[in-house]
């Protein structure tokens, strides 16, 4: 059985559960890129993902698959983490494998979390599911520090990149404009203005210009 599989249902470890707009736990780990803290990436956006294992094909199409959104996120000033519990070495000799098997270069740093610290600040680990490996977590982390979005997917479930860049490009649009993205939204769409709150502001929105109304609690408008 593949190792993205296995589970120890006795594990016994204390762990925590982040919470959206909390302070992001900080650390300090040895990664693919040498030693990195959380207040590296003051002033910037981050996505901190963790996978199960190392030379595994779900992380594996993962990792290419993450390369291929970097420099994207980079243009919403939005860095990459990985994460898992192997070693730096296993991490090196794995990336080098995908560059020759997918000729893709793995640019972003990859956290060796041999100790589990990390992963136990993050709930990143899922004692029902596996004790030995990190399950599919997606940290999205604001450039204040604080905790934006969670997404967890299920050790065989590989991730959807694109909305991954749908989020950070969802929640920097929120931040900039004081307003909220309706279901599937993409750059470019509508978004939803906030509701109002007196009678005056009902009548008020009914007339403003460029704002579509379906009713006084759901109006949308383009930026």
């Amino acid at each position: 059985m593949m190792k993205e599989l296995h589970s120890r249902p006795e594990y016994k470890e204390s762990w925590t559960m982040p919470r959206i707009n909390s302070k992001a736990p900080d650390f300090e780990a040895n990664t693919t890129h040498g030693t990195l803290r959380l207040r590296d990436y003051e002033g910037q956006w981050l996505v901190l993902f963790s996978h199960p294992a190392d030379f595994t094909p779900v992380c594996t199409t993962e990792l290419v698959s993450f390369q291929k959104i970097y420099h994207e996120l980079r243009r919403m000033n939005t860095e990459l983490l990985g994460l898992s519990i192997d070693s730096v070495h296993a991490h090196i000799a794995w990336i080098k494998n995908i560059e020759e098997n997918f000729d893709v270069d793995i640019e972003f740093p990859v956290i060796a979390d041999l100790n589990k610290d990390v992963a136990m600040k993050y709930g990143m680990i899922m004692p029902e599911e596996s004790t030995t490996e990190t399950c599919r977590a997606v940290f999205i982390i604001d450039d204040k520090g604080k905790i934006r979005s969670i997404i967890y997917y299920p050790l065989t479930t590989g991730r959807n990149m694109e909305e991954i860049v749908r989020t950070v490009h969802a929640l920097q649009t929120t931040d900039k404009h004081g307003v909220a993205t309706p279901a599937n939204w993409q750059e470019g769409d509508k978004v939803i203005v906030p509701p109002s709150t007196t009678m005056k502001d009902v009548k008020a929105r009914d007339k403003e210009e460029g704002v579509e109304c379906v009713d006084w609690y759901l109006c949308k408008k383009d930026l």
